[in-house]
């Protein structure tokens, strides 16, 4: 074997060893991590969807969300999520909506001139979480009490649970309960705090239970 030979064969092991470290960079990486990322992201949102159809449940049987005690048990039934009652990864948005009709105004106002009048309307809203990670698709009242009671949903336009109608039609007397879950997954805080996981998937893990 000549010089030449020897020289041309161990360039191109050479070149064979930058081809297989650029694919591993720009490929396979890639796809490990994607894999990583799917595989994360569908175990939390089978999580995230227990979590809301059990919250959701509880909230149409009458356990009272607004009682810490409550509040607590909804926070271990979110293990591994990072949810606190007030913070963290996780919000439980539980809401009760009905529909008003002449009958619910003349009983309030004999005139029947409540401005919510053949509105889906919030009766109640509670929050168990972060409340500053998302609302309410529906929207959010204006005014309740301590308890989550809905102040004036006769006569308050932000009592309105906008488009509700058209998810589960409701007639006077009807109430519906519902759960609206969000969560930025935990799995993905290692790198710069949220940035990564803002990085790889934006928002975060939603799921809605109506009872």
């Amino acid at each position: 074997m000549s010089l030449v030979q020897k020289h041309s064969r161990e360039g191109q092991k050479g070149s064979g060893l930058i081809e297989f470290l650029l694919a591993s960079i720009f490929l396979i990486f890639p796809l490990l991590l994607g894999t990583f990322v799917f595989g994360m992201s569908l175990i939390r949102a089978n999580q995230v969807a227990e979590l809301c159809r059990d919250a959701g449940h509880m909230h149409a049987y009458g356990v009272d969300f607004s009682q810490t005690s409550s509040q607590n048990m909804l926070v271990q039934l979110a293990q591994g999520l990072n949810m606190t009652t007030s913070g963290g990864n996780g919000v439980v948005v539980l809401s009760t909506v009905t529909y008003i009709d002449d009958n619910d105004c003349k009983a309030v106002d004999p005139t029947d001139s409540c401005p919510n009048l053949h509105y889906d309307v919030f009766v109640r809203r509670i929050v168990v979480g972060n409340a500053g990670l998302h609302a309410s698709t529906f929207g959010t009242p204006g005014s309740m009490d301590s308890s989550g009671n809905v102040n004036n949903y006769l006569t308050d336009t932000s009592a309105r649970a906008n488009n509700f109608g058209g998810v589960i039609p409701l007639t006077s007397g009807q109430y519906a309960y519902m759960a609206e879950t969000f969560v930025v997954s935990p799995d993905f805080n290692f790198w710069s705090g949220n940035n990564f996981w803002k990085w790889i998937s934006p928002g975060g893990i939603s799921a809605r239970s109506i009872f």
